[in-house]
């Protein structure tokens, strides 16, 4: 779905939430579709983009300095407080879905070939799956409804939507096994009114850390598999459409590691294979005393071409950081080069410069008043384990 006019981002995200809820009061269930947005955004009030243009240098020599940036105005949004919500008290049958304003699919643009498959940077990344959209076609996650972002009453996206006219094939992300083809992925046996509409559902030849691999693709119009049948990368699983609670087509996808449960899911853009020369940045957002932050806005800027992305932390419930990372935050498909990350806490401004190296994981931390942080995460020791699945981010 589709990015907002320049208007509606003049209010904090929750009154947002609050206007878009207007118009879909009426709907009950509906699925935790998502928002297209073209990749340039416009600047937020609380930002002068006059006055925050970097002199970024090509490369960084030492680590960044965190600074608070005194020449933003003062009159920043606060993360505001979520309702408190467990895993233990939500359920499928309780679980709510949202169904934002459709806007037209912006105009295709070519993207570079994808790196190998997998592509393993370092010891503990996984980008073991391709596209499930053609290179030729947008196949960019939309940065308002990405994994992680809260919606309408709290409601957290289990997934990514990768925006895409009907009829665009879907490819299998990676070789496989079809486990389920019909209406009812969501609850798991057939059912017309199912959210996820006409969906696939594939258990894939490999695993992670000795747990299997899933991946979900939601609102098709034409399914052309069937269950039982093995597939390879970039087979043809069916069409993009709008089945399910939607109000126009896209792909909503998603990553399961351990079980075939909306509760076992990860962030999709940590185990896609990123375009050539593409990068990945992933934080972890935190107050001054370590705790994670819900819904927290940060602005990643190329000052060079004036071009700003977007991107909240992720909500409480129904999603999981990855074992090593232990990110609430990440922004893909971001080409090589310098940036600036800004930041609005407590009334106060943060920025700090970042390199985002083509094909890696870019890492930051947020602490509060203490500002940014490049650091990487530690590395585990011999007994390292994964997180359990379905808790909330630690």
């Amino acid at each position: 779905m589709y990015a907002f006019s320049e208007h509606i981002r003049r209010f904090s995200r929750r009154s947002k939430a609050i206007l878009r809820q207007i118009g879909l009061a009426a709907l009950a269930v509906v699925l935790t579709a998502c928002q297209s947005a073209t990749l340039t955004s416009t600047t937020p009030d609380f930002i002068s983009t006059d006055a925050q243009t970097p002199q970024a240098s090509a490369t960084v020599t030492e680590p960044a300095v965190p600074t608070v940036d005194t020449s933003l105005s003062t009159q920043a949004p606060v993360s505001p407080s979520l309702s408190p919500t467990t895993l233990a008290t939500l359920t499928p049958e309780t679980l709510l879905f949202i169904n934002p304003t459709q806007e037209p699919i912006p105009v295709s643009s070519w993207r570079p070939p994808l790196y190998p498959d997998p592509w393993a940077p370092t010891l503990f990344d996984h980008f073991y799956f391709s596209s499930p959209i053609a290179a030729n076609e947008i196949n960019t996650p939309v940065q308002d409804y990405r994994y992680g972002g809260v919606f309408f009453e709290d409601i957290v996206h289990t997934g990514v939507d990768i925006p895409a006219p009907k009829g665009t094939p879907i490819l299998a992300a990676g070789p496989g096994t079809v486990l389920y083809a019909d209406y009812g992925v969501f609850q798991g046996g057939y059912d017309i009114t199912d959210p996820y509409g006409l969906a696939v559902a594939i258990l894939h030849d490999y695993g992670y850390q000795n747990q299997a691999l899933y991946t979900i693709y939601g609102h098709m119009n034409e399914v052309n598999v069937v269950e039982g049948q093995h597939v390879e990368t970039g087979d043809i699983l069916g069409l993009v459409g709008e089945t399910g609670r939607v109000t126009g087509p896209h792909l909503h996808f998603e990553v399961r590691l351990g079980e075939n449960s909306f509760f076992a899911t990860r962030n999709p853009e940590l185990w896609l294979v990123p375009p050539t020369g593409y990068g990945i940045i992933a934080g972890r957002m935190m107050d001054t005393a370590d705790q994670p932050i819900y819904d927290q806005q940060i602005i990643i800027t190329d000052p060079a071409h004036e071009q700003n992305w977007f991107a909240w932390s992720y909500g409480k419930t129904a999603v999981n950081s990855d074992p090593y990372y232990k990110e609430n935050l990440l922004i893909g498909d971001l080409p090589a080069g310098m940036y600036l990350l800004r930041a609005a806490f407590g009334g106060v401004n943060f920025s700090i410069p970042i390199e985002v190296q083509a094909g890696r994981v870019n890492y930051f931390t947020f602490h509060g008043y203490l500002g940014f942080s490049l650091e990487p995460p530690v590395a585990p020791g011999a007994d390292f384990t994964p997180a359990p699945l379905n808790t909330p981010i630690p």
